[in-house]
């Protein structure tokens, strides 16, 4: 078993910064960089991102379906990509977004098992089957030093649709959010009452060795934060920097400064490809502007 994802997570971005870049090797973005919408083409896009960025920032999260939709020669691309990302050091958070129940989930969360082919440190899921649908991933999770992002309140315009639903007093976005809480609660199991906030250490307050390794989706696009974070335990995933509209200011409006938050960049830094050099360069300024 390896240290605890969420420990991983605190020392990569007290080493490198927060910056999570995105791999997103959608046909417009293949085609600016002059490569062809095959395997070759993909292949030569990751394999120019993964060169210049696993070395500099914390945490790179490849989309796998823009893998996927090659078949398997796009998925040994991306086999073959995360390895070599995190034999740089960067850690890699496969934004999959699984979500189904029993042997199916557990079978999505294999990637988290460090014999797998495509062996990652971390996982994003739906919660929308009910939270305790994850739990197979939970476990396996915890089994082997691993880590799960859970949309909670993204913002794509009509996430309200389902994520401000009533689940009695609370949004169901507030729900997942508190069972993330609670996989974050020591001894704390699906089923239990929801663990007291004054009875969890709020290890989303700092970054620190004991952050937790479950943590939620929230997007960095939002006006308000409409969701209680206090006593998550564990990270935030912000998504939406940069070409979406999401900003440093933004996030510490959205967050404010204690909170462990993953800020995600994407086209704001591939589209500067594929010179190894300018990708570093668009990565370094976002690095820079958080920082600030």
């Amino acid at each position: 078993m390896t240290a605890p994802f969420g420990q991983r997570l605190a020392e990569a971005v007290a080493a490198r910064g927060p910056l999570c870049v995105g791999i997103d090797p959608h046909v417009p973005l293949l085609q600016r960089w002059g490569l062809p919408d095959a395997p070759e083409g993909l292949a030569r896009f990751t394999d120019a991102v993964v060169d210049a960025l696993a070395g500099e920032v914390a945490v790179l999260k490849p989309q796998i379906a823009f893998y996927e939709r090659h078949g398997s020669r796009g998925l040994a691309v991306l086999e073959d990509a995360v390895a070599r990302a995190r034999a740089a050091g960067a850690l890699v958070l496969l934004d999959a977004k699984r979500g189904d129940i029993g042997s199916t989930m557990d079978a999505y969360a294999d990637v988290l098992r460090p014999d797998h082919p495509l062996a990652v440190d971390a996982l994003t899921v739906s919660p929308y089957l009910g939270p305790g649908s994850l739990q197979p991933a939970v476990d396996t999770a915890r089994l082997h030093g691993g880590g799960l992002f859970v949309l909670a309140r993204t913002s794509n315009p009509d996430a309200g649709t389902l994520q401000h639903a009533l689940v009695g007093e609370r949004t169901v976005a507030q729900a997942v959010v508190d069972a993330v809480r609670g996989w974050n609660t020591p001894g704390w199991v699906v089923g239990d009452p929801l663990p007291d906030l004054g009875a969890v250490q709020d290890l989303s307050s700092r970054w620190g060795a004991t952050t937790g390794s479950f943590g939620v989706v929230v997007g960095a696009t939002l006006p308000d934060l409409d969701v209680d974070l206090d006593g998550l335990g564990g990270p935030v995933l912000a998504p939406g920097l940069g070409a979406q509209g999401g900003s440093a200011a933004g996030l510490r409006r959205l967050f404010g400064t204690g909170r462990a938050v993953v800020p995600t960049v994407s086209r704001d830094v591939l589209a500067a490809g594929p010179d190894p050099a300018a990708l570093r360069a668009a990565a370094a300024r976002w690095a820079a502007e958080l920082a600030a």
